[in-house]
């Protein structure tokens, strides 16, 4: 990144975060369905099956998130917990892209020995950060996640950074999670991570603009652009790195940049 463009990078990016990091951004993001819950295990559970399944079209992943959450209920933290196995014979089928029932079965399971013998979602991630980074978090939430009988196809659906993925839909919902500031878009509700360890959600579109813009030089997507890329944005604010993806986001979805 050239330095001599830092600051006026820096105000670029700032006022695409202050312009796309509002409430009306909801409205046409999957962020929408965990913002349908105000508990706190609801919150999680709902952000973490929608960020799941957030690849493709952003219409389609809204609308099988909301079937995900009928499936359960509409009170996923509830049904997860209490449910028995004949509770798993839904009688509509599910599936988003490759990503079917037989997935979705073993994350309720998951779930369930997440929150019963892991203290949940939240105790895992925050009790595995190294280096204010959430790579070895990511990598040790894959193991626990996958600690019972499952099939092989399932364990595609959950990425691991030590295997040079960019985990771009767990650092989604990390951001979703752990981001406090007041806009009411992020939840906030993680206080146990601090906002400067978080990694920027690397998708095809954020890493076109943030090549455009000097951010990034590496071709691929994967772990290393994203190491990358967080390094230069955290020159940008070491406190709150990740708030440049909804300038990233907003540039690259809605402005075509």
């Amino acid at each position: 990144m050239k330095s001599v463009s830092n600051k006026e990078l820096k105000q670029f990016l700032n006022e695409k975060v202050a312009q796309y990091n509002q409430p009306k951004f909801i409205e046409s993001d999957p962020i929408q369905i965990p913002h349908l819950f105000t508990k706190k295990e609801d919150i999680e559970i709902a952000g973490f099956l929608t960020a799941t399944i957030a690849w493709g079209k952003r219409a389609m992943i809204i609308k099988n998130a909301h079937k995900m959450m009928e499936l359960l209920g509409n009170s996923p933290h509830d049904f997860i917990i209490n449910h028995q196995e004949k509770d798993l014979d839904f009688e509509e089928h599910f599936v988003h892209r490759t990503f079917n029932l037989i997935d979705f079965k073993y994350f309720i399971k998951s779930l369930k020995n997440i929150y019963q013998n892991h203290n949940g979602l939240e105790t895992i991630f925050s009790s595995n950060i190294k280096d204010n980074s959430v790579k070895n978090s990511i990598h040790q939430f894959k193991k626990v996640f996958f600690e019972m009988e499952h099939l092989l196809r399932t364990t595609k659906h959950i990425s691991d950074p030590m295997k040079g993925s960019a985990s771009k839909r767990i650092n989604m919902f990390l951001r979703w999670m752990v981001r406090n500031d007041q806009k009411n878009v992020d939840f906030g509700i993680w206080k146990t991570i601090s906002s400067s360890a978080l990694s920027c959600p690397l998708d095809v579109h954020s890493g076109n603009v943030a090549r455009k813009l000097g951010l990034l030089n590496r071709k691929q997507n994967d772990w290393k652009a994203l190491n990358e890329l967080d390094t230069n944005l955290r020159i940008l604010d070491p406190k709150d790195p990740v708030k440049y993806d909804f300038a990233l986001f907003g540039l690259g979805i809605f402005e075509g940049f």
